[in-house]
């Protein structure tokens, strides 16, 4: 798979920490026909838990979110990255970024195990649509 970089806006929302509440936010969006092209849940204190939700269709996820009454916060701009998995897969994205000057915020990736990858690149919104030029999404 050559790789693909996409633009993506996600949203998150903060809830306590406790079992069950990633449960309960995916079952009401998966009920609102809500598919997420990724999702992340961050510690953010002892008490709370931040869940990231990177949808599809930011419409119905909207939508969703509303009539569950969630309150969430976005859209914020992130890159979505696949390829094949190698060794130094990621220097070539890093390494475009860096040379532009471009801070990457954050950022989280997965294998899948059967030779391709996942990533999430986290950009500040005054560098988000220069970081997209360069990398080509």
């Amino acid at each position: 798979m050559a790789l693909q970089i996409k633009r993506a806006h996600y949203y998150h929302v903060t809830v306590q920490d406790q079992p069950g509440e990633a449960y309960r936010l995916l079952s009401r969006l998966s009920t609102g026909m809500v598919n997420l092209r990724a999702f992340n849940a961050v510690p953010v204190d002892s008490n709370h838990t931040q869940l990231v939700l990177f949808p599809e269709d930011e419409d119905a996820l909207l939508l969703a979110a509303g009539k569950a009454g969630l309150v969430l916060t976005g859209p914020h701009p992130a890159l979505l990255v696949q390829g094949d998995d190698e060794l130094g897969a990621l220097v070539e994205i890093h390494g475009a970024l860096f040379n532009a000057g471009i801070n990457v915020a954050s950022s989280s990736g997965v294998t899948d195990g059967r030779g391709s990858f996942g990533y999430v690149v986290y950009l500040g919104k005054e560098d988000y649509e220069r970081a997209a030029q360069i990398l080509g999404a």
